[in-house]
């Protein structure tokens, strides 16, 4: 297995970093607060607390994937949107990409495809080297995953892993998640320069909430949840509930520790799967976070 350490010092290297208190990916990025509030439907198939229907806090953070905060938002880049459900049994993380494909399954190919991926010039030969990556790179071109968006309100974010929910009963249920925005109105006047989805978020906004819908597949028999290359057929599709998004927030690490969005971090009812990528991501956080800390 790829240790954490040089994960960081490659991924580091291909954008031409150390970018000193910055993410190692996804350097660039605003908070914004919010609630949660599950259906009732979730709550029946799944017993986590996040589910269980009361309103719940939620912290969110949208940004941009590169590993370097000088990026431009009119640059073609993979978005982000991180949630984290703040219930009384504890904090539940959820990450999500504007790519509705994920193309590999091991850490060392998560990497390289980085690497590569910071080098368009080279990108072709890196595909061609991993021909069982096209079918989602041409799924996440249609969906023009990296296509500058108009608003970070306006695109669909991907987690890219399954989990297990758990009913009341003790059943268990793989689950993959889709943050789908609602419609709303756009706001008035232009937005421009390094951090124009910033300005164009805040104003957005400033004339009231955005929601999400938090949309929810259930596995379908033969449907792979350890896998995120897998597609699913599905047996079930609903809504598990309304992230609402009422305004920014401070960044909470200028006066106080370090936020981290850890899709490991799960509460009762809800499980991880076996995803070689999941499990990995806390290790490379670790080594991650202590660097930005340091700096």
């Amino acid at each position: 297995m790829l240790d954490p350490r040089e994960a960081i010092d490659r991924l580091t290297a291909a954008y031409r970093g150390p970018h000193p208190g910055h993410r190692t990916l996804h350097a660039r990025g605003t908070f914004y607060e919010g609630l949660f509030t599950a259906t009732d439907e979730a709550g029946e198939l799944c017993r986590a607390a996040v589910l269980s229907g009361a309103s719940v806090p939620v912290l969110v953070r949208w940004s941009n994937a590169a590993g370097t905060p000088r990026l431009p938002d009119k640059a073609s880049d993979v978005r982000g949107m991180a949630v984290k459900f703040r219930s009384d049994a504890g904090d539940a993380d959820l990450l999500g990409q504007t790519a509705p494909r994920f193309p590999v399954r091991d850490p060392e190919d998560f990497v390289s495809m980085t690497e590569a991926a910071a080098r368009p010039a080279t990108f072709p030969l890196w595909v061609a080297r991993h021909p069982n990556t096209i079918g989602a790179f041409l799924a996440n071109a249609r969906a023009k995953a990296i296509a500058p968006p108009f608003s970070f309100a306006e695109k669909t974010y991907y987690p890219i892993h399954a989990y297990g929910w758990v009913a009341a009963d003790g059943t268990r249920r793989w689950v993959r998640y889709e943050l789908r925005p609602q419609a709303g109105k756009r706001p008035s006047g232009s937005f421009e320069g390094l951090d124009r989805l910033r300005q164009e978020i805040v104003a957005r906004l400033a004339e009231g909430p955005v929601r999400y819908d938090l949309h929810v597949t259930v596995a379908a028999d033969g449907d792979d949840p350890h896998d995120p290359r897998s597609v699913w057929r599905g047996s079930r599709q609903l809504t598990a509930g309304v992230i609402e998004v009422t305004g920014p927030v401070d960044d909470p690490e200028e006066s106080g520790g370090p936020v981290v969005f850890d899709p490991t971090r799960v509460v009762d009812g809800i499980e991880l799967s076996d995803d070689p990528i999941l499990r990995y991501r806390p290790a490379a956080y670790t080594e991650s976070v202590a660097r930005r800390t340091s700096a």
